[in-house]
């Protein structure tokens, strides 16, 4: 038996990580330094936004290394074994904490498994493989197999997303500021791909919102290796330009599933309201 871990920041779903049978890591959020605690009060994504757009500050950090091995100890003291697929090594430290921790238990229990995966994303680029590997184990797969396969989905998530105001993204260090300031007034907008390390970087700049998320679909053309593979569709507070994309992803040849969510807190504080991103397989990252 083994069980399947993720962290707050792969996006699924409340209900899927229940039928799923996930484990989850929280990461900390706060607005205003109140903390927002998901798992217990859930998680209210246009309240969340629109406190941003009224320009609420919000910070989000690791967990401590307790919340590990609490949530990990009682796994393998029952003699089960673990497998974590956490957010891009990129972006955050949490998939190093979680393989410092692993190598601590397995001093501790040498008898047991720990895989730590890093999914090199975020958001749903982070949640379909861990999905993929929960729809493998309901399948009876081992436990080899699904860290193989897992690793391979990781290797192969295409991320892309564009962003309404390119503030937030000044605010993380990932545009210049005069960049930032002149981009807003000409309504330029940024298309944003993860690297193969998991690294956000800036590819493109279009102007106009329509022509960006029309570049979404695009890169989906040209990158998707399978159209009948799930898709993730993320977005801060935007659910009419998500339906577009949805609309133009149907009209590209798209038949797999659409997973469509609101950005959790953790990534989504960082892009701002008004973010889409799109998440698929393709030949490469």
């Amino acid at each position: 038996m083994y069980h399947i871990f993720t962290d707050l920041a792969a996006n699924i779903p409340q209900e899927l990580v229940e039928s799923k049978k996930l484990d989850i890591i929280p990461i900390h959020c706060t607005v205003d330094g109140k903390l927002l605690d998901v798992a217990k009060d859930g998680f209210d994504g246009p309240a969340f936004y629109a406190a941003m757009r009224a320009g609420a500050v919000t910070s989000t950090s690791m967990p401590a290394p307790a919340v590990f091995l609490d949530a990990f100890r009682p796994i393998l003291e029952a003699g089960e074994d673990i497998v974590y697929i956490g957010m891009s090594s990129g972006i955050s430290g949490t998939v190093g904490l979680g393989r410092t921790v692993a190598a601590e238990l397995r001093e501790e229990f040498p008898q047991r498994r720990i895989s730590i995966i890093d999914s090199k994303a975020a958001s749903l680029g982070e949640g379909l493989p861990v999905l993929y590997g929960a729809d493998l184990r309901e399948q009876g797969a081992d436990y080899e197999t699904v860290v193989r396969k897992v690793q391979e989905k990781c290797d192969h998530m295409y991320q892309i997303f564009t962003v309404e105001d390119l503030e937030y993204l000044r605010r993380g260090g990932r545009l210049h500021t005069a960049v930032a300031v002149v981009g807003n007034m000409l309504n330029v907008k940024p298309i944003l791909f993860g690297d193969a390390e998991g690294h956000i970087v800036l590819r493109h700049m279009n102007v106009g919102r329509r022509r960006s998320l029309d570049t979404l679909v695009a890169k989906y053309k040209e990158n998707c290796t399978d159209m009948t593979q799930s898709v993730g569709l993320a977005h801060c507070d935007s659910p009419d330009d998500t339906a577009r994309v949805v609309e133009k992803l149907r009209a590209a040849g798209c038949t797999g599933e659409i997973l469509t969510v609101c950005y959790e807190p953790v990534t989504g504080s960082h892009v701002g309201p008004g973010t889409v991103a799109l998440f698929f397989y393709g030949a490469h990252r």
